[in-house]
């Protein structure tokens, strides 16, 4: 086995037109529901597998010491470093759970710089992605696979542009007559922001 080193997978979040009206009204608390924050047993494309009793039991051991403590924070894109900048934070996760071989949760975007870098992407139905971070060891399965491994520790979920993890959507489709709607609704609060 080799020595831990910072394992970080990604994951594609997609938007549904009400909540891109929710981050258009900055005094609510913009939720993205229901994300794929993670997979298991499925190889991701940095060659990794997680396999599902390892997630499982950090998925437990988070949701004990971060999630009901209300301190689950990500950072806007991944750090090279296995601890959470609070002068980074863009998110935290207020709910998380396994669904089969998912890890599924809900993610608050909070009101800081970085945060509100993240509704403003959202607002213009830019595509962003989920990311874990979390310290462990591997092992070679073949050449071009990995093996997660029972030491693993995850750290967080970061905001991200380029996920690793496949198949990791929410609202996978956008229709694109409402897209219109969200478009000319974009122009609406724009104009009435000048006139104020």
């Amino acid at each position: 086995m080799s020595k831990q080193k910072l394992l970080v997978e990604q994951n594609l979040l997609y938007y549904d037109n009400e909540l891109i009206k929710e981050a258009h009204d900055t005094s609510k608390p913009l939720v993205l529901r229901h994300v794929t924050l993670q997979r298991a047993n499925s190889k991701n494309q940095n060659g990794r597998i997680y396999p599902r009793d390892v997630l499982t039991k950090e998925v437990v051991k988070y949701e004990k010491e971060f999630v009901q403590q209300n301190r689950a924070l990500g950072e806007l894109d991944h750090p090279e470093s296995p601890v959470v900048n609070l002068r980074n934070v863009c998110a935290n996760v207020t709910k998380i759970a396994m669904k089969g071989d998912s890890v599924m949760g809900d993610m608050q975007i909070l009101s800081t710089p970085a945060g509100n870098i993240v509704r403003e992407l959202v607002k213009n139905n830019i595509r962003l992605g989920v990311s874990s971070r979390g310290v462990g060891t591997v092992k070679n399965v073949n050449e071009d696979t990995l093996e997660v491994q029972e030491d693993y520790n995850l750290i967080c979920f970061d905001v991200v542009s380029n996920p690793s993890t496949p198949g990791a959507f929410i609202n996978e489709s956008i229709d694109p007559i409402p897209q219109l709607v969200v478009n000319i609704d974009s122009l609406i609060y724009d104009f009435l922001a000048e006139i104020k």
